[in-house]
């Protein structure tokens, strides 16, 4: 059987002519990707205290791209004027999805916020806003809409750490990759090794050695995927990790 990979959605408040509705939200290309690695995509809705039923319906992870994290999260005092999206909803959900992936050793992927959550449910910090950040970390655009590039057009490359483990997804070296976010990686959380950076040092790419699969990417590779075939090895890399769950870490 195909495994079944969940995906998080974000939350968008929609005005319509017969009243606003709080809905879920989601680019199908997070869904064509999973199918076209060879999964079958499940969104699941935001909830509490389900994590553990949830993900013992399915086989994999996919923590999805949206608004910023809460920044008291990460023990920010102030928040910043960029800051979007925040869902307190949504991280509760994820937060408890992500605890009960890696206590189970389910395979995750996360994406663009995804990665970020990782590293602050696993104690490290957020930039809440790179232009803000020192010049080192300002040096390159890391919000490629805004100088007209298209979805998947490539923004920037990064440099793929030789030797790191799941760099097979990758290959060593640099590749290109798209950028929309205005939030990285500040503090690294314990545990998890950084394995791909863009040339101003951001975090790209995280993985936590100790886990089957557990992978953070910066960018977004489900946009990419189409024209640049590479981008899909880490929807496969995914959904042949959930294949086969080694015994009892389900």
């Amino acid at each position: 059987m195909k495994p079944l990979i969940a995906i998080t959605p974000s939350p968008t408040l929609d005005t319509l002519p017969h009243g606003t509705f709080l809905r879920y939200a989601m680019n199908s290309a997070y869904v064509e990707a999973v199918l076209a690695a060879g999964g079958v995509p499940v969104i699941l809705p935001f909830q509490d205290g389900h994590a553990g039923p949830l993900l013992e319906a399915v086989d994999g992870l996919l923590l999805s791209g949206g608004g910023d994290v809460e920044p008291a999260r990460f023990g920010a005092a102030d928040i910043h004027e960029t800051t979007y999206g925040v869902s307190p909803e949504r991280d509760r959900f994820e937060f408890e999805l992500l605890g009960v992936a890696i206590g189970r050793r389910l395979p995750v992927l996360g994406i663009c916020r995804g990665i970020q959550v990782m590293n602050v449910a696993l104690g490290g910090t957020l930039l809440q806003d790179i232009a803000s950040a020192p010049a080192i970390l300002a040096r390159i655009g890391h919000r490629q809409q805004e100088s007209g590039l298209g979805p998947a057009e490539v923004g920037h490359v990064v440099a793929i750490k030789p030797a790191a483990p799941l760099t097979e997804l990758f290959d060593a070296g640099e590749m290109g990759v798209n950028s929309f976010h205005h939030q990285a990686i500040d503090a690294l959380a314990p545990g998890l090794l950084p394995v791909a950076r863009a040339a101003d040092g951001t975090v790209e790419a995280v993985v936590l050695p100790d886990h089957p699969f557990l992978v953070g990417v910066q960018w977004h590779p489900e946009l990419m995927f189409g024209r640049h075939p590479t981008h899909l090895r880490p929807f496969a890399g995914l959904v042949d990790a959930a294949r086969s769950p080694s015994e009892g870490e389900r």
